[in-house]
């Protein structure tokens, strides 16, 4: 019997085994995802007879003689399904990679299903939105305000409305409001809605790997063998039972991979990482390591090949733990390396990169301290999650050149690296990015294009790689692990004397981001406080484990959970208010912002401050979070509960030092319609979006009327890439100034037309006012096309200089002194992000950052065992924040106005991750008076260390 995909007859029959995912995949119905192959994610939700199913573990054999409808299927002609509607109306998405599944789930629910969300979602993940835009879509509510959710009881369900009824909050005539500019539709300040929501819902958006097979005729596929140890020596690779599998082309080892060093780190600057990496090694230094390359005419048969695959190895010593690596006659990881020319400090010690810095003498500062706090702060490794895996596809044009599509944040840096690796001139390599499912910074690394690029070369034929949730954890890259000794002292009048930090990162086995992510974790961290006595010791050190990499926060988090948690701790042992001990050290418009250098960064500005707004905004939701839970009732919780508040700010440079470049092109066509070409890439930060709107608002037109091109090496000149939260301020500026000047060429060639004035020609929607006559774009397009004047105009923007964006959260929590159960009364975040853009947009960005950040509080950790295996390698066994996880936060902006930014706008991407950590860490210490240094801040720990302080009975 056939199956019936989307109201037809399938002329196809599965293979033995194959799960219904592949299956549709294989008929075009690319809106099915894979996230996880294990049913976890539902991305691949469809419906079977009208029950919702998650493809991937659901056999396409038992969907014979039944009905399939994916996300293709769901709208009926022209006509959306009502759920699609709302998603589009609420814009319940980012990425977008799991909307399908979403959509599908949510298109079965009755009312009381939907009335039981935490419980009906339960089977599908979200890693960009924080649920609150998702719930309004399937709830039909739109924008999401006033939507009364039973969440959390007591919580400011707006999250975007002003205090108290449209009041501004006390002392602070702008709270609540977004930004002090009259939003104008379909431009600057206004909620318009992503230009590829349409084809999210539907599943029309196209990912990487979302290519028709007659676009890529004889693709091939390729796996990898990897590395059963965590230090060993290859001796010997013996392909020919590899070879001898029915369907294998090719197998690739180190002895057919470049010997060119380079690091899997992608910045404007290679220089910045360490050149420790081969695309196939000799050497394998973590369990995961790839060892060999196989290339088949199908997945079944690659995997086979690396099965058949025997490899002899020489085992190595190992080591796991920074702190043993970095001691006299530990194994040297990278000891064959020349430290010179790979930029790695002290190769044979294990030791990447370093700071150490001193301002002031804290030796003074600790001996006028009237008191002291000293405790070690640790963090764990944290997965990124994207949705969609890292996936690559390469072939060669018709002109022979090298093309590569690519799940990435960074095209053009890739494809410098491609050239760099297979030494290929500038003009035969192309890299172009679909709509990308989540990055995080995860995908600011060359971890699949190498691959495939080599093969591709070799085979002249298309070569296809995707990771496998399994590989995700075991064999990418996770954020850096931070053991942080710190020491801090403070005045009995409320000020900072000392801050003595030691801190020693683990950059896992290679030292792709190491230094980065050091150097910036050092930075702003300890330049948001003004304190003249500081001293930074900081190490980047090698171990035998999975490497890690860029994450939301490059560093930032992880210093700014010690640093805020001994803020804390400061103001207790002087009994000041910790709200207050911050207002008196923040540093402030004319204070020198200073971490680790006597002098500030010379292209760091305070393009505009509200950070003591963002204090206030805080501080004024959480009181009135209190009174709503009094005037409710629900202020006692009962005898077994302990209530407590706690807050933490942080700081960040807008854009990444050294320079961040971007070329975009704007252009008039023949309709009257804009183009902006632009190289970024979009994969849930919103910078499409923002393009558009930036473009309408310099061209007196709607978003609506700009089609954006993007992410494709061959648009433009050059974009270093959609990370350091970028995408707005440095690519941004670059297209707001191309559409300032195309403006000026239109209305010049409106006064050549009608022969008035320049001064008297004004850009209007669709036209030129020229006096009393309106020049249609139309006219003006064709009337340029004859002289010979070019309507399309340049911009550039190096990324300097910068300036500071600013973020506060407050939480209120409840703690079970019985049972160590944590409940989050109340969630708050303050951001000072300019002039807000798009403010849905921004605000999902907030909320998106918050319930990542949760997952790295709570529960998230990437465990690696002592022989070095990751044992958390599915998403059943590493738990990132499902709906019922995840609090309805409150969301408020600053009102300021950068003079760095475009249009006023700073950058929103990365930076709401940050204090969300010790936010919490300090709301549970204000509830139960005890302070956890190291996360996650998992429940069963909770319950130990109240169990130890005898709140507890045995």
């Amino acid at each position: 019997m056939a199956i019936e995909i989307n109201g037809a007859a399938s002329q196809a029959t599965p293979r033995p085994g194959q799960c219904l995912r592949t299956f549709l995949r294989e008929q075009g119905n690319f809106g099915v995802k894979k996230g996880c192959d294990g049913g976890d994610c539902g991305a691949c939700t469809v419906h079977v007879d009208g029950t919702a199913v998650h493809s991937c573990i659901y056999p396409a054999l038992r969907a014979e003689g039944k009905a399939v409808t994916t996300i293709e299927g769901l709208s009926t002609g022209e006509n959306l399904h009502p759920v699609q509607e709302q998603f589009l109306e609420a814009q319940g998405f980012q990425c977008g990679f799991c909307t399908a599944g979403m959509v599908m789930t949510a298109a079965t629910f009755d009312d009381e299903q939907r009335a039981n969300l935490p419980r009906n979602l339960k089977g599908n993940l979200c890693r960009c939105t924080g649920y609150r835009s998702i719930a309004d879509a399937v709830c039909g509510h739109g924008d999401g305000h006033g939507v009364e959710l039973k969440h959390d009881a007591g919580a400011d369900v707006s999250g975007a409305q002003s205090p108290a009824a449209g009041q501004p909050a006390a002392g602070n005539p702008t709270a609540g409001h977004p930004v002090a500019v009259e939003a104008t539709p379909g431009q600057l300040g206004d909620n318009v809605p992503a230009p590829a929501g349409q084809a999210v819902v539907t599943g029309a958006a196209r990912y990487t790997l979302d290519v028709p097979a007659e676009q890529l005729p004889g693709l091939l596929h390729l796996k990898l063998l990897r590395s059963p140890h965590p230090h060993a020596r290859i001796v010997s690779i013996d392909k020919t039972a590899a070879l001898a599998v029915p369907g294998v082309v090719a197998v690739f080892t180190h002895e057919d991979a470049p010997a060119q060093l380079f690091s899997t780190a992608q910045h404007e600057h290679f220089t910045d990482d360490p050149d420790d990496t081969r695309v196939l090694d000799n050497v394998v230094r973590f369990i995961g390591q790839r060892v060999a390359a196989v290339v088949a005419e199908s997945v079944g048969a690659a995997e086979a090949g690396t099965r058949a695959l025997a490899v002899e190895y020489e085992l190595l010593e190992p080591v796991f733990t920074p702190q043993e690596a970095i001691l006299p006659g530990a194994p040297a990881i990278h000891g064959d390396k020349d430290g010179v020319y790979s930029r790695i400090s002290r190769p044979l010690e294990n030791v990447v990169a370093e700071v150490h810095a001193e301002l002031g003498s804290v030796a003074d500062g600790f001996a006028a301290a009237d008191f002291i706090h000293e405790h070690t702060y640790k963090t764990q490794r944290v997965q990124h999650v994207a949705m969609e895996t890292h996936a690559s596809i390469a072939w060669l044009d018709e002109e022979g050149r090298l093309v590569v599509r690519s799940s990435t944040q960074v095209p053009f840096l890739v494809k410098r690296t491609l050239m760099r690796l297979f030494d290929l001139p500038e003009e035969t390599v192309r890299v172009v990015a679909g709509r990308v499912g989540g990055g995080f910074g995860g995908k600011q690394e060359v971890l699949t294009e190498d691959l495939v690029a080599l093969a591709a070369l070799a085979l002249r034929r298309p070569v296809q790689l995707e990771f496998t949730r399994t590989e995700q954890f075991t064999s990418t890259t996770t954020r850096h692990p931070f053991t942080i000794n710190l020491k801090a002292g403070a005045s009995r009048d409320g000020y900072l004397t000392a801050l003595q930090l030691d801190v020693i990162t683990n950059t896992g086995a290679y030292g792709n981001h190491a230094p980065g992510v050091m150097f910036h974790g050092c930075g702003e961290s300890l330049a948001v406080y003004k304190c003249v006595n500081k001293k930074v010791d900081a190490q980047a050190v090698y171990t035998n484990t999975v490497p890690a990499g860029a994450f939301r926060g490059y560093g930032l988090s992880q210093m700014i959970f010690a640093i805020e948690s001994a803020v804390d701790e400061l103001a207790i042992g002087i009994g000041m208010d910790p709200l207050e001990f911050r207002l008196k050290n923040m540093v402030r418009p004319g204070d020198h912002m200073l971490s680790t250098t006597p002098e500030p960064e010379e292209d760091v500005h305070y393009g505009s401050y509200g950070l003591d707004q963002c204090v206030a905004l805080v501080r004024d939701a959480l009181d009135r979070g209190k009174e709503r839970y009094r005037a409710a009732g629900l202020e006692d919780l009962g005898p077994d509960w302990v209530v407590g508040e706690g807050s933490a700010l942080s700081m960040i440079d807008t854009v990444p030092p050294r320079g961040h470049f971007a070329h975009t092109r704007v252009s008039l066509e023949a309709d009257g319609r804009f183009a902006v070409d632009v190289g970024t890439a979009e994969f849930g930060n919103g910078t499409t979006t923002v393009h558009a709107q930036l473009a309408a608002t310099a061209l007196a037109t709607a978003a609506s009327k700009i089609t954006v091109r993007q992410s494709d090496t061959d648009l433009v000149e050059h974009d270093t890439g959609a990370f350091g939260s970028s995408g707005t301020v440095v690519a941004g500026k670059a297209t707001l100034g191309a559409a300032l000047e195309l403006a000026t060429r239109i209305q010049t060639v409106a006064a050549s037309l009608t022969g008035a004035a320049l001064t008297d020609c004004r850009l209007v929607d669709g036209a030129v006012e020229c006096g009393d006559r309106v020049v249609p774009l139309k006219e003006i397009y064709d009337a340029a096309r004859l002289q010979g004047v070019r309507l399309a105009t340049d911009g550039n923007w190096g990324g300097t200089p910068r300036s500071v964006a600013f973020n506060v959260h407050g939480f209120r929590v409840a703690v079970n002194t019985g049972t160590g159960e944590l409940r989050i009364l109340q969630s708050v975040q303050a951001a000072d992000a300019g002039v807000v853009v798009n403010p849905r947009q921004c605000r999902g960005q907030i909320e998106g950052g918050i319930a990542q950040a949760l997952g790295a509080v709570l529960y998230e950790e990437v465990k690696v065992d002592d022989a070095g295996h990751v044992t958390t390698d599915i998403l059943r066994q590493y738990h990132i924040p499902s709906f019922a996880d995840v609090p309805r936060s409150e969301v408020y902006f600053a009102t300021t106005n950068d003079s760095t930014g475009p249009l006023g706008a700073k950058s929103m991407s990365e930076s709401p991750f940050n204090p969300v950590a010790p936010a919490l860490a300090n709301a549970i210490r204000n509830a139960t008076g005890i302070r956890f240094g190291e996360l996650p801040i998992a429940r069963d720990k909770i319950y130990l260390a109240l169990r130890d302080r005898t709140l507890i009975p045995n």
